[in-house]
């Protein structure tokens, strides 16, 4: 009869979920996988290292660490899941051909963890962030299942919440057989909340483990650049103001454009037809002209290397941002409007350090740009803190697979 009872209860919770997923955009692919119910591969007898990245930004951290692990750990098999369909989408798209298996992470319920431990049989698994599932946490303790918190943030508010129900967060936090943080801070966050002492490090940000890329391109123009990279529509036209209002005060200033989509050209060559610009394609300088719109395809990596400062686009709507850590590699100073959900953490430590800058309007984004270029020590110290917060939050990747090893 109890049987009947659990069973039942189970389907009704199933049907709430199946309904609730179906209204936010699921499949039902998507749903079924996140039960349990897929078939995998035959992982039997082997190594199986599993990552989890719950959207698009942790994907994107752990991108790499899943490269290298495929690298090192050739005959072992690589699984990574994700929570949400944009995060599935990224994952496939930049993780196909390390990986072995792709799918959802489990709701968190006994049946569907069971089931979905079943398919996978992990002999590791790593969380990247903040991911505490209770069942899960303690189904794979049981299991003997090696789990992991990597790259492990919690944030101010989300801290004061778990402290309140630190009774309950403690035995699940130890049951991890390794916690390892972004950060001192976040490292005795932990550790206030329970976390085992010994098996509790600081491991640093696997998002500062880029190299800069070679830089095998000439501009031939030796003065001052400001790049505007991987802007969004909206955004040419504060980027022009705020450009045209900096040139009348800095004569030797030129404007390099990216924008992060090259099909908008059309509407970007609108803009600024009444300007003396150019086209990165037709061979156009900056010696001869004020501004040049970039559209080439794997340049604006190199680019960065060339920019006095870098405002960094898809800030001013609601894109949620970009990758600064892409001028900060070159020491280059960072300007961000308020859009910067995609990346809140890496601004977080850019801004505690002072090697960038997060404004809120187009007469903030103005005033920093002209300070930048007025003030040779603000900007050398700023230059100088983007240099030394990179140097201080790598190595991340090599201990992760230190652990591993």
């Amino acid at each position: 009869m109890l049987d009947i009872i659990t069973d039942f209860g189970f389907n009704l919770f199933k049907l709430i979920l199946k309904l609730i997923h179906q209204k936010a955009g699921y499949s039902k692919d998507a749903f079924d996988r996140k039960c349990g119910d897929f078939i995998v591969p035959d992982f039997e007898k082997k190594r199986v290292i599993m990552f989890h990245g719950v959207s698009v930004g942790e994907i994107n951290a752990i991108e790499k660490l899943v490269k290298r692990v495929r690298e090192e750990f050739q005959d072992a098999i690589i699984v990574v899941t994700t929570g949400t369909n944009t995060g599935q989408e990224n994952a496939i798209k930049k993780l196909a051909e390390a990986t072995d298996f792709i799918t959802y992470f489990p709701f968190d319920t006994p049946n569907c963890v069971n089931k979905f431990l079943d398919n996978i049989k992990p002999t590791e698994i790593l969380m990247a962030e903040t991911e505490i599932w209770p069942n899960f946490v303690g189904i794979c303790k049981k299991r003997g299942i090696k789990l992991y918190i990597i790259n492990g943030r919690i944030s101010d508010r989300t801290f004061n919440s778990y402290m309140k129900f630190k009774f309950f967060f403690k035995p699940l936090l130890n049951k991890y057989a390794g916690i390892f943080t972004q950060s001192t801070e976040d490292l005795n966050k932990f550790l206030k909340l329970g976390a085992n002492q010994n098996t509790t490090k600081r491991m640093n940000n696997l998002k500062f483990d880029i190299t800069a890329p070679i830089v095998d391109i000439n501009l031939s123009y030796t003065g001052r650049i400001f790049l505007a990279a991987s802007t969004h529509s909206g955004e040419d036209r504060i980027v022009l103001d705020v450009y045209t209002k900096l040139k009348a005060k800095h004569e030797d200033l030129k404007l390099i454009l990216a924008p992060r989509h090259l099909t908008r050209l059309d509407e970007i060559k609108e803009i600024f037809k009444n300007t003396s610009y150019c086209l990165r394609s037709s061979g156009g300088d900056l010696i001869n002209n004020d501004i040049m719109i970039l559209d080439t395809m794997g340049e604006l990596g190199k680019i960065f290397s060339f920019a006095y400062f870098s405002f960094i686009g898809g800030s001013f709507n609601k894109t949620g941002g970009h990758n600064p850590l892409e001028s900060i590699i070159f020491s280059k100073p960072v300007i961000s409007g308020p859009s910067i959900s995609n990346f809140k953490d890496i601004y977080s430590i850019i801004q505690n350090a002072k090697a960038g800058f997060v404004v809120k309007t187009q007469e903030e984004f103005f005033n920093i740009a002209d300070k930048l270029l007025t003030d040779k020590l603000f900007y050398n110290q700023t230059a100088k803190a983007g240099e030394d917060v990179f140097k201080a939050q790598q190595g991340a990747l090599e201990f992760v697979i230190n652990v591993l090893k």
